[in-house]
């Protein structure tokens, strides 16, 4: 089974981060959809919120699984038996970080990285740009799945 992790805070769920996991799921057989938890980080989205869009826009999908965990990437996708992880890339910066990254945990690890090109009309989206528009009242629903709903 070729099963994959794609990591990160998903505060909150982008459509950029949507367009990367449909299109995941039609190369892996399960696609773990892993929440980090960083203590020193201030989320604007808590951690069950976040569990709840991110399970929510995928219910309908068999093939996914959402989780939590702590620590390095490396050592939950070895606890898990994920062989690869999955990444998007909006432009050429994302690109250089992730590239350290992935050179990283080759180094630490088997694991493959994968890298995906988010779809060109989704690439300016950024979780960052979307709390920026929801903290200045301004609307985030053209940025995200329908199931990030704010109650602020």
């Amino acid at each position: 089974m070729r099963r994959a992790l794609f990591p990160g805070s998903f505060d909150p769920l982008t459509l950029g981060h949507y367009d990367i996991i449909k299109r995941g799921i039609t190369l892996f057989d399960e696609l773990v959809i892993a929440i980090g938890i960083n203590a020193d980080k201030k989320y604007m989205f808590t951690l069950e919120e976040r569990t709840k869009f991110i399970a929510d826009a995928f219910k309908d999908e068999p093939k996914i699984k959402v989780v939590t965990y702590q620590g390095m990437t490396v050592d939950f996708c070895k606890e898990i038996g994920a062989e690869f992880i999955l990444r998007g890339l909006r432009n050429p910066a994302d690109f250089e970080f992730e590239k350290a990254i992935a050179h990283t945990n080759r180094k630490l690890s088997e694991i493959e990285t994968v890298f995906l090109l988010t779809s060109s009309g989704k690439s300016f989206i950024s979780s960052s740009i979307v709390r920026d528009v929801i903290r200045n009242g301004g609307d985030y629903t053209g940025l995200v799945p329908d199931t990030v709903v704010v109650n602020r």
